[in-house]
């Protein structure tokens, strides 16, 4: 049985009591009532949808999963798709559960995919403000969003975080590792699906602002607006943030590359000046006569000419910043 509510004249009466019992509830002009299924089946939704005039297309929606966050208006009800987003510091993952609502005039029913949707977390803010229950499904869509604003608000703040620890790996002297990488790759994985979530937001909390009186005209109105900037300084973040990551993973491979060609100098250093002698012992290694062959100061000539080439050598590459 799904969580249920009753609000009478701003003051919560009953809890818990089933479902069945909401549109014996709603002939009450002065109540108001919250119900929330989980998972629930077609057949569900479709008794739901009946009781209370619920457009076909939002309940299609609320079954086919993943659906973008959006809000639709109909003649007697609002459809509400949202996303709360939760990350892992651990992965760099982050995992968003999807929800649904129907907002009608005196009743507030959310529809969730997952218990990873904590319903509590609501109910909670709702507990915390009981003087607004008075403003009806208001008070109770206001909950509901500040929930899942404050979600991905949690999260962009977390991957803010990760992305300052791999700014620290940007000019280490030890190279970028694949598990630097692989966590730079997660982190601005997350940050495009968070994108997905957060801003769409902007559109859906200011048409619902516009589009009903009671929340964006009455007392609820600064409570919104309220949620309503949490949204935007989400998006802006979120955007920084993905533009922040994406200089990151360009860093690293600039300095990669860079350490790549600091290697392949020094290692074409070396290999010039061991070419020194090699060159030297080799032409004097030839089984034929050559000056000084058969003498002491052709084979002193020939290492002094190794020791005074490499060591023109040594200090032409040495002042290149080569070695």
């Amino acid at each position: 049985m799904g969580r249920t509510r009753l609000y009478r004249n701003g003051t919560l009466e009953a809890e818990g009591f089933p479902v069945a019992d909401v549109s014996e509830h709603l002939k009450d002009p002065s109540a108001v009532v919250w119900f929330d299924m989980c998972e629930p089946t077609r057949e569900e939704l479709q008794e739901i949808s009946e009781e209370l005039g619920l457009h076909e297309l939002a309940v299609e929606d609320v079954l086919q999963h993943k659906q973008r966050p959006k809000l639709d208006v109909y003649e007697s009800h609002k459809f509400l798709n949202i996303y709360v987003a939760e990350f892992d510091p651990r992965t760099g993952r982050l995992d968003i559960t999807e929800a649904s609502a129907f907002i009608t005039t005196h009743a507030l029913v959310t529809v969730r995919n997952s218990e990873r949707f904590s319903i509590d977390e609501v109910i909670r803010r709702w507990d915390e403000s009981p003087s607004l229950a008075e403003h009806g499904v208001a008070f109770l869509v206001h909950g509901l969003l500040d929930y899942v604003v404050d979600s991905h608000f949690v999260a962009v703040e977390a991957i803010d975080e990760q992305i300052e620890a791999l700014e620290e790996t940007v000019f280490d002297e030890r190279p970028v590792g694949p598990a630097d990488q692989r966590r730079t790759f997660e982190v601005r994985k997350s940050l495009v699906t968070l994108r997905r979530v957060v801003m769409p937001m902007r559109e859906v909390v200011n048409t619902l602002i516009r589009r009903n009186t009671e929340m964006g005209d009455g007392v609820m109105a600064p409570y919104f607006q309220d949620v309503y900037d949490q949204v935007l300084r989400a998006t802006e973040w979120t955007e920084s943030l993905r533009d922040l990551v994406g200089n990151i993973r360009e860093a690293h491979l600039t300095m990669q590359s860079n350490r790549m060609n600091l290697i392949m100098k020094r290692v074409t250093s070396w290999a010039a000046i061991i070419a020194v002698p090699t060159m030297i012992t080799g032409f004097y290694g030839q089984n034929i006569p050559f000056p000084g062959f058969g003498h002491a100061w052709g084979f002193w000539v020939s290492t002094a000419a190794i020791v005074v080439v490499s060591a023109v050598l040594y200090r032409s590459f040495r002042k290149r910043d080569w070695l």
